[in-house]
């Protein structure tokens, strides 16, 4: 990995303002899908993986939330498309990651909104499948949010999630579980995985040789 690439991943888990933040991601768009690929990032194909294994209903006509969709060319929709399901619909708060992901050709429909600043613009209730690959950390997606990503599932569908489980992240994690079994306690969703991955990403810190863990969970909407 080049020192700049480094740099640039490790700038994004920086916390700062949303504005900022989606200024960020615009700044590095056109770089993004190398970058990412430098440090064998796995997280949208293990949310898909984990969808594929769950979905027991009618793939093609599945409609598709794709929350933080970034540039849109990750392997994982693309890996969704091999596995029959076709109808995508991408949310990013950056507007130069919506320009690549409607050049990618993957999503039916793209809206521009930040996840935990603003409402996800979908009606209620509308998808079979609503995923989130690599929002969820504490300098990106506050962890209340993800009623925001069960609110867009249908009734029985699935809520797909990752998040990285390394040192920089733990506390991040552990109220990001806290809303999720709140959420189970409260009747609103059932879990119905949750995979630990040993390398989920390469580590980009100073104190992270290797790779770094992570975790996807799978939820179902009640």
């Amino acid at each position: 990995m080049t020192a700049t690439s480094n740099y640039v991943i490790r700038s994004a888990h920086n916390n700062g303002s949303a504005e900022d933040l989606m200024l960020f991601y615009d700044r590095w768009a056109p770089n993004y899908e190398q970058d990412v690929d430098l440090i064998e990032y796995r997280a949208p194909r293990l949310v898909a993986a984990q969808v594929a294994a769950h979905f027991g209903g009618e793939r093609q006509a599945a409609m598709v939330l794709d929350v933080a969709c970034g540039t849109g060319m990750h392997a994982g929709v693309a890996q969704m498309k091999r596995e029959g399901f076709q109808r995508f619909v991408g949310v990013d708060g950056s507007e130069r990651m919506l320009q690549h992901a409607r050049q990618s050709g993957l999503y039916q429909d793209l809206q521009m909104a930040v996840l935990g600043e603003q409402p996800i613009p979908v009606p209620s209730g509308a998808f079979d499948v609503v995923t989130i690959s690599g929002g969820l950390s504490s300098s990106h997606v506050p962890a209340k949010a993800i009623r925001e990503l069960l609110r867009a599932a249908k009734r029985g569908g699935l809520v797909c999630m990752s998040t990285r489980a390394n040192r920089d992240n733990v506390a991040y994690k552990v109220a990001l579980e806290g809303e999720m079994k709140k959420m189970e306690d409260e009747g609103l969703w059932r879990r119905v995985e949750v995979t630990r991955v040993s390398r989920f990403e390469r580590g980009v810190s100073d104190h992270e040789g290797g790779h770094v863990p992570g975790c996807v969970y799978l939820f179902q909407k009640l």
